[in-house]
C-alpha cells in the first residue's frame, strides 16, 4: 500500500472519530462555530486536547495504560468547561444568541460538539501522532494488500 493510500485510511479513521456535524444548523449556528474556532487559542487547544485523551482515557480499554489522576480530570473539565463558557458568552456571545433563538437548546450541545473536534483536529494534526499512525504500515503486508489482475471466482 502507498504511504498516500496510508495516509488516505489515517484521515478516513480520524474523520469516523469526528462526530458528525449537526444536521440542524442553520447560518447561525455555522457562524457560531466559526466565531468558537477564531476565538480558541493556541492555549485552549492545547487544554482541549489535555481534556480530549484524559476523557478518552477513561473508556476501560485503555484506562490501564494512562494514568490521569481524578484530581487533574477534574482540573481538566474546570478549564474546558469555563472556554466553553467564555466562547458562548463572551467571544461568540452574539453569534450564540442569534444560534440559540434560531435552533433552540441543542445549539448548546452542538456548539460543545464543535470542541470536540477541535479537540481532536488538533491532536490528528500533531506530526508525533501521525507518525504513531503511520508506523501501522510496518506491519502491513503490502502483497496481501495488492489487487490481483484477474477478476475474483466465485
Amino acid at each position: 500500500m502507498t504511504k498516500p493510500a496510508l495516509n488516505a485510511v489515517a484521515v478516513s479513521l480520524t474523520l469516523f472519530l469526528l462526530p458528525m456535524s449537526p444536521v440542524t444548523a442553520g447560518v447561525e449556528f455555522d457562524a457560531l462555530a466559526r466565531c468558537m474556532e477564531d476565538a480558541t487559542t493556541a492555549r485552549d487547544e492545547n487544554d482541549l486536547v489535555r481534556w480530549l485523551f484524559a476523557t478518552a482515557a477513561l473508556h476501560p480499554v485503555v484506562s490501564s495504560i494512562s494514568v490521569v489522576s481524578p484530581e487533574q480530570r477534574t482540573a481538566m473539565a474546570r478549564t474546558v468547561g469555563r472556554l466553553f463558557e467564555r466562547l458562548l458568552t463572551e467571544s461568540c456571545r452574539p453569534q450564540f444568541a442569534a444560534a440559540l433563538e434560531r435552533d433552540g437548546q441543542g445549539t448548546v450541545e452542538n456548539a460543545f460538539q464543535v470542541l470536540g473536534q477541535e479537540a481532536m483536529r488538533a491532536l490528528m494534526a500533531d506530526p508525533n501522532v501521525a507518525e504513531g499512525f503511520d508506523a501501522v504500515e510496518t506491519f502491513i503486508r503490502k502483497d496481501k494488500l495488492e489487487l490481483d489482475a484477474k477478476p475474483a471466482v466465485p
